[in-house]
């Protein structure tokens, strides 16, 4: 368990700017996952409109904002 989760971002800060960005690879990456894809009949897909509907439901699931703030949903929860 993380008990310091700033010590651990400001870690993860200085990584990625140590890191040098490698285009050769990631694009190896990509085009590897794309065959893959492709290998699983995946892409293309038939009909690119099929499971719109659940798309949706997820979106309108995840991105709900209750009306209450924060602050009373904690008070709730610790009860």
């Amino acid at each position: 368990m993380i008990k310091n989760s700033k010590i651990v971002q400001k870690f993860e800060e200085e990584l990625i700017k140590k890191e040098k960005v490698n285009l050769i690879k990631n694009f190896q990456i990509m085009d590897a996952m794309y065959k893959e894809a492709r290998a699983l009949g995946v892409i293309p897909m038939k009909d690119p409109l099929d499971g719109w509907g659940i798309d949706a439901k997820i979106a309108l699931v995840v991105n709900y904002v209750p009306k209450t703030s924060g602050k009373t949903i904690l008070k709730a929860r610790s009860k």
